[in-house]
């Protein structure tokens, strides 16, 4: 069990500030915590309160992310940063991001007494790091770092309620030098990034592992929107040879990757694809109706960007040649790119020696994208430890053991109790 320098019962605090943002942000079986709206605000605002009655430090930066500190802390010397996010998916599990930052707090607490025998921390609570409301992910972290490029900004909500810009001058955002792509900090003042996150996949759960390291993060390209253009006839009076059937179009297109993705994944390339969005028009769609449109999206991931610009120059000459094939058109809206990022060797080798005796810490990739790799693609040395979680993240059904979750407190802990006699 983790040390603490003070008389707070560290898995009780745990469980309490995990249950209360759970219960603040609650949205049926899941939890929705919108991204700049109103469940991140939500569990933000809780954990300020909460860290004002621990004693720690609190404040708000320009990006509506908030940090905690020790109020000790007076060096000047860069700063660990220790950091997750507080939004989710819509109705999604509680554990995503809200455990890193749990974390930190906890770690901030253990270091109470004795934080000179470590570097300096501060804990991030980010905003806006998943993907789902506004179609481009690591919005709190990017704009921090002055990386957001500023057409985001114009990108509209989900359910088209807004503008990004709006949300996030709501909370308390600077727009106008989020919109000159303006550092918010300076890269110098942070010695390093660690951020705690449960997996978000069924690896360490089938394998046992408890804990892992995470050696990088991978990329991706996509489309949130692309369009199949064909023409809507009637089902029994249109023979084959004559029909521009959008949906059979887009099916063999999806058909067509699957295979080119068997092949490289047989040639030894990390990579996955995914189309998570796929339907013909409500208001036209019956059973008697030759499809003449369908919108779906488009997803390829790897920790290669190579990997990630071949296979989608690979979906456009499908398109093409589909097009020629099915008198069909593709309509594509702006291509997102996220780069993949590597974890610092020297932090993984510290995190690893820093392991109870007896302990093998595996590494794996993350297949998911996680605020680290900004700050590793911004020249921040960056790590990261995944926590077992049963039945997957993006899930109201998500399943880490407090057991498993402290194991991973400790670890971080004594990394960087330890930075100082490397």
């Amino acid at each position: 069990m983790m040390a603490c320098n003070t008389l707070v019962d560290i898995p009780a605090l745990a469980q309490s500030l995990l249950a209360e943002v759970h219960g603040a942000t609650r949205d049926g079986l899941g939890v929705t915590r919108e991204s700049y709206g109103a469940g991140e605000t939500a569990a933000l605002r809780l954990l300020e309160e909460r860290a004002e009655e621990l004693g720690l430090r609190h404040e708000w930066d320009r990006a509506g992310n908030l940090w905690l500190s020790l109020p000790e802390e007076t060096r000047n010397a860069p700063f660990l940063v220790i950091g997750s996010h507080a939004d989710s998916v819509p109705q999604g599990g509680n554990f995503d991001g809200l455990a890193g930052i749990v974390a930190g707090m906890l770690m901030l607490l253990a270091l109470r007494g004795r934080h000179e025998d470590a570097p300096p921390l501060r804990v991030l609570a980010l905003r806006g790091e998943e993907s789902a409301w506004y179609g481009k992910a690591y919005l709190g972290s990017l704009s921090l770092l002055g990386k957001l490029p500023p057409a985001t900004l114009k990108r509209p909500h989900r359910d088209g309620v807004g503008l990004l810009s709006e949300a996030m001058s709501r909370c308390g955002a600077d727009i106008e030098a989020i919109q000159r792509a303006q550092p918010l900090i300076d890269l110098t003042d942070i010695a390093a990034y660690l951020e705690l996150h449960i997996e978000q996949g069924p690896i360490m759960v089938n394998r046992g592992w408890p804990v892992a390291l995470v050696t990088g993060i991978r990329g991706n390209v996509r489309h949130n929107l692309i369009r199949c253009i064909g023409e809507t006839g009637h089902s029994g009076a249109v023979p084959r040879w004559l029909r521009k059937d959008a949906l059979l179009a887009v099916a063999e297109l999806l058909s067509r990757m699957d295979e080119h993705w068997r092949v490289l994944l047989q040639m030894g390339m990390d990579m996955v694809m995914t189309t998570g969005i796929c339907s013909t028009s409500a208001q036209s769609h019956a059973v008697s109706v030759i499809p003449g449109e369908v919108a779906f999206s488009f997803e390829v991931r790897s920790q290669d960007t190579q990997t990630l610009e071949r296979f989608y120059t690979l979906m456009r000459e499908e398109c093409q040649a589909i097009e020629r094939a099915r008198g069909v058109r593709f309509e594509f809206d702006e291509r997102l790119f996220t780069e993949p990022a590597t974890m610092d060797a020297a932090w993984l080798r510290r995190i690893e020696a820093a392991a109870p005796p007896g302990m093998k810490l595996e590494r794996m990739a993350s297949g998911a994208g996680h605020d680290a790799a900004v700050f590793a693609n911004a020249g921040v040395p960056s790590a990261m430890v995944f926590i077992r979680n049963e039945n997957g993240s993006h899930n109201p059904h998500e399943a880490m053991e407090m057991e498993d979750f402290l194991l991973g407190v400790e670890l971080l802990t004594r990394a960087v109790l330890s930075r100082l006699s490397h």
